[in-house]
């Protein structure tokens, strides 16, 4: 993945950022209207978008590192961007809530979650448990109609590095997790990888190393190539060699956060 961290912006409407607060508790809200107590905002003509919708847009955002964290979340200017209402928007701040992709933070409002340290770490532990056990299904279960998607994702993969189109080499470098999952056929893995995806990518924005650089072109490739050979043992080394790289070019160093204060002024 690549460790791009780019201004905010969503379906061309800037949304506030704002710093996060150190600490911030996750908690669901009930929701009231919208522009007065149940209205919807946005454009006469303008399809009003689903709850679904609207947390795959915000997720696709952040997957594309448009979303930066701490990006606060306001809720009517969301409510305007979707033609939809604060209730609807409450709901989706919610949900993403629950799968720890935005903070709700009481009186301040949601906002894009910053991952800690210690929560970066976990995101890849879970990853090195849940992959491996993908890769696994994905093979037993691999026809024709399969080896099609996942060349066609590689391709997809191939033509954005041509083109050096970084927010879609972000954006497909973690749908490529996501596909395994989904191929797999397993409908709660899939849903993990989801979230896992997108908190990856909160993470790689917050400690990207200055020199930290982006995966080989040929990691996917070599992946799939092994699946459809049937090499299941091959293709978990690949995948566990992969999530080492991405996770070893983060600055994930706790002592990192401690600053001796005589040094930077002496």
């Amino acid at each position: 993945m690549v460790g791009l961290v780019a201004h905010c912006s969503l379906e061309g409407a800037s949304i506030e950022s704002a710093p996060m607060p150190t600490k911030a508790p996750a908690r669901k809200t009930s929701a009231n209207g919208a522009a007065g107590a149940t209205g919807t905002t946005g454009a006469p003509n303008a399809r009003e978008h689903s709850v679904d919708e609207i947390a795959e847009k915000i997720s696709a955002a952040i997957l594309e590192h448009r979303l930066a964290p701490g990006t606060k979340l306001g809720e009517d200017r969301l409510a305007t961007i979707f033609a939809t209402s604060r209730a609807k928007v409450r709901e989706v701040l919610a949900r993403l809530a629950h799968e720890q992709i935005v903070e709700l933070v009481p009186q301040r409002g949601a906002f894009v979650a910053k991952p800690t340290i210690e929560q970066a770490q976990d995101v890849f532990e879970a990853r090195r448990l849940i992959e491996p056990g993908v890769l696994r299904r994905l093979i037993r279960t691999l026809d024709d109609a399969k080896r099609e998607r996942l060349q066609r994702h590689i391709e997809l993969e191939a033509d954005a590095r041509r083109r050096d189109d970084k927010r879609a080499i972000v954006r497909l470098s973690g749908e490529f997790h996501v596909l395994l999952a989904e191929l797999a056929g397993n409908s709660a893995l899939a849903r993990s990888m989801r979230e896992l995806s997108v908190l990856t990518c909160l993470i790689i924005s917050l400690y990207d190393a200055p020199t930290a650089t982006s995966c080989r072109a040929d990691e996917h490739e070599e992946i799939v190539a092994a699946v459809n050979r049937g090499d299941a043992a091959q293709a978990e080394k690949l995948m566990l060699h992969h999530l080492d790289h991405i996770e070893q070019s983060l600055k994930l160093d706790d002592s990192a956060e401690e600053v001796d204060l005589e040094s930077v002024f002496s």
